[in-house]
């Protein structure tokens, strides 16, 4: 793989959320406004974006694929949450900060950060099984999201009915189905789905500049996390998948998936279900900023 490449699209990442940082020192950013975005993301614009992926697929999958995709994600899943389950623990903090510890172990950036560097080593005719991959990513960061960082006092039986849930299962549907949608929609999904990125590491760039001080960058329990989440869980889905009958690809995208940092969506739920948005924020600038190091070395070495 090329350094050069992956190292470029993650400096464009960034390059957005310092634009949202100096948008924030301007004014024309903040908290209020900060919300509302990030309302209009998790409920207009990423559902517009997840129907979007798999609406414009023109040569998707057989079914077979697409369930042997789906184990695979179970694999991906599962070691994710054992790691949920028994890390925070030991890194402590306020309950707020192991329910960023939590949601940074289960849910990286597959999407934002995923898809660019799923194509630049895969090739555009791969990124239906990163799309496969996140669709477990996107029904669980609605549900299990909210009760990681916030508790149950923020449960609503009514998450089981976001925008980005009915999205998850529609596209799905469509995709086990072979069903196939007018391309023109596809167009329109996509129209709309492309404003996700570029507000999302916006209002992260925000967030960044509400925070008092950047103590991330000298306090343990960030670098610990970082390390778990872009090196050890990659390197344990690679010896895992080595034991089963996989395709290399999807191993790949896996692998390289799973090396990703922490999802930006974290910030959104934290302001809309009342998280630690300052703790997420800064795991979510942290492990960003190494991934521009990290990603180019695991596919180095595992791939």
């Amino acid at each position: 793989m090329s350094f050069i490449d992956t190292f470029s699209e993650m400096l464009i990442l960034l390059f957005a959320m310092a634009i949202g940082y100096l948008a924030h020192r301007l004014g024309y950013l903040g908290e209020g406004i900060d919300a509302r975005l990030s309302k209009l993301i998790l409920n207009i614009t990423l559902p517009a974006m997840i129907v979007g992926s798999v609406v414009s697929g023109s040569a998707l999958p057989g079914t077979a694929e697409i369930l042997s995709t789906l184990r695979v994600a179970a694999v991906f899943y599962g070691i994710q949450l054992l790691a949920a389950f028994a890390v925070p623990r030991f890194l402590g903090g306020t309950p707020g900060q192991k329910g960023v510890w939590r949601y940074g172990l289960v849910f990286s950036n597959l999407g934002f950060i995923g898809y660019p560097v799923v194509i630049s080593l895969f090739g555009a005719d791969k990124l239906f099984y990163a799309v496969i991959l996140q669709l477990p990513f996107n029904m669980l960061s609605y549900t299990l999201g909210p009760l990681m960082l916030a508790g149950a006092k923020q449960f609503r039986w009514k998450q089981f009915l976001s925008p980005s849930i009915i999205a998850s299962v529609i596209a799905l549907t469509i995709a086990l189905t072979g069903v196939r949608v007018p391309a023109q929609i596809g167009d329109l999904m996509n129209f709309v789905g492309d404003l996700t990125v570029p507000l999302s590491l916006l209002v992260v760039g925000s967030l960044l500049a509400g925070l008092p001080d950047m103590q991330a960058l000298s306090a343990f329990r960030f670098w610990a996390l970082s390390v778990l989440r872009l090196l050890v869980l990659p390197v344990l889905l690679w010896l895992i998948l080595r034991q089963m009958d996989v395709d290399p690809v999807v191993q790949g995208i896996a692998v390289i998936e799973m090396a990703m940092p922490v999802a930006v969506n974290g910030s959104m739920l934290c302001l809309e279900y009342g998280g630690d948005t300052e703790t997420m924020a800064q795991v979510i600038f942290i492990t960003t900023l190494l991934s521009i190091v990290t990603i180019p070395l695991v596919a180095m070495v595992l791939l």
